[in-house]
């Protein structure tokens, strides 16, 4: 019974996710490009298939359980790309359904690898699709039906706790969980609206505009050319796509808060917020002393060009390029990777273990270190004044031994398919953390096109376990999960 409701609810989001596809129509009809029918077809099947599915089962609809929560955020994430494939195969005709799963998955995680080769030459609604669905993706589909939801009568609150990233997902900015996905969704068009109108200025056309305006703000680094960012080659651009991915780095629900406070306050006392900004400031102005101290670029200034965008866009997983920084000395692109890991906020749209993590696991270590001098002294752990309670720690170290043990499984498994090692290591890296580029065969300069289909898959599963934070998936393989 619990699988059939979970089932009538998803048809509710695949036809939503039908809907939107009517994005990409729109411009397919104004450009007149030949990816009108695909379009038409994906959105015809996608709304039918909704339809079915919330008809078919509608009498099985009740209230969400919170093991339903998770359930229902899985399924559906493995479903969407599915459909959002669609439009891809149809016009793409070569293009195998494996590959447009993979390309769906890595748009909807915000992750931005791609398969696609060309892309300065596809139809411009099929750019469009790709970057529109790391926009989607960015916030997450789930959040956005918490919005819709109880507007159906069917409460939402697990879908909230099972889909938003971090450990302190119980903290509640408004009394009404519906009303907190609100407030995020206009805070992020809000700033998603500032971006494009940002990018038009320094110099970008409409569509450009609209399409990286939508891989920014989701942290997807999906971009309209083959060299990416690279393509324009304007300072002015680079420092618009900077500002505006550092912002996305950022908790979202500090900007809601600063809204509703009409106060900045809130964002400068927050401390996850300060350690990023002086982290990603840090990082670029080690990489950039770096770069020159080597002799890449003749000049510190454009030594800190490309270090700031480079640092900034895979520090935040976003993935775009504007120059192939795997051929700099191999000290750079793997601390930019590194950083990747951990870098972004909790509540932003990137990807990886979030920075807060880090820092309560760096303070859990100290307090360690401090008890082995004073066994009998009573240390707790802190963040922001406030003492952190236990199981707030237990998670974060039941996160870390998950997230340790699935980049080995993934690693070892890339390599077992014959992958070399540096190109397994920073797929398995990428991958997870929805950084999208690596090194190697991942590189900046290529993609995931010469992949296998077995490793196709395995770096598609990778995309999702990170994006849902792996213990939301991984949950649904214990026992004790469907117990009654």
């Amino acid at each position: 019974m619990g699988l059939l409701a979970v089932v009538a609810l998803i048809g509710r989001v695949v036809f939503l996710f039908g809907l939107l596809m009517g994005v990409p129509l729109a411009f397919a009809l104004f450009d007149h490009d030949r990816a009108e029918q695909p379009f038409i077809v994906a959105m015809a099947i996608t709304l039918g298939a909704g339809v079915v599915m919330s008809v078919a089962m509608r009498r099985f609809r009740r209230e969400l359980q919170p093991r339903d929560g998770f359930l229902l955020v899985t399924l559906t994430w493995l479903m969407l790309p599915a459909f959002g494939a669609l439009p891809l195969m149809l016009a793409l005709p070569e293009l195998s359904f494996t590959d447009a799963y993979f390309e769906g998955m890595s748009g909807l995680t915000t992750t931005g690898a791609t398969v696609l080769t060309g892309l300065d030459n596809l139809p411009l609604s099929v750019n469009v699709w790709r970057c529109f669905m790391v926009l989607i993706g960015g916030m997450g589909i789930i959040v956005l039906m918490v919005a819709i939801l109880p507007l159906l009568g069917v409460g939402a609150a697990q879908l909230m706790k099972s889909e938003t990233a971090g450990p302190m997902k119980d903290q509640k900015l408004t009394p009404r969980i519906a009303e907190t996905a609100r407030g995020l969704w206009v805070v992020y068009f809000a700033i998603a609206t500032a971006c494009m109108l940002a990018y038009r200025w320094a110099g970008m056309s409409w569509p450009d505009a609209f399409m990286h305006m939508c891989s920014t703000m989701g942290l997807g680094g999906f971009a309209a050319y083959d060299a990416s960012f690279g393509a324009f080659n304007s300072p002015l651009i680079e420092a618009v796509a900077v500002f505006f991915m550092l912002l996305a780095g950022v908790n979202f629900a500090l900007y809601f808060l600063v809204w509703k406070k009409r106060s900045f306050g809130v964002l400068l006392r927050d401390v996850e917020a300060r350690y990023f900004a002086a982290l990603m400031l840090g990082s670029v102005l080690l990489v950039a002393v770096f770069l020159t101290i080597k002799g890449v670029y003749p000049s510190f200034g454009e030594s800190l060009r490309h270090a700031a965008f480079s640092v900034v866009s895979i520090a935040t997983t976003t993935g775009y390029a504007t120059v192939d920084y795997a051929q700099w000395p191999m000290f750079a692109p793997v601390f930019m990777l590194f950083l990747c890991s951990f870098a972004t906020c909790a509540g932003s749209t990137g990807g990886g273990i979030k920075l807060v993590r880090s820092l309560l696991l760096q303070k859990q270590a100290l307090r360690e270190l401090t008890r082995i001098v004073h066994p009998r002294a009573v240390v707790p752990v802190t963040f922001g004044g406030a003492v952190v309670p236990p199981q707030v720690m237990q998670s974060v170290l039941a996160f870390m031994l998950i997230y340790g043990l699935v980049m080995t499984v993934v690693c070892m498994l890339l390599l077992l398919s014959g992958l070399d090692l540096v190109t397994a290591a920073t797929a398995t890296i990428a991958t997870i953390n929805n950084t999208g580029p690596g090194l190697g065969q991942v590189g900046p300069s290529g993609n995931y096109q010469g992949l296998t289909d077995f490793q196709t898959w395995v770096c598609s599963i990778a995309m999702l376990l990170g994006r849902l934070e792996m213990l939301s998936v991984l949950v649904l393989f214990t026992p004790a999960f469907w117990r009654k």
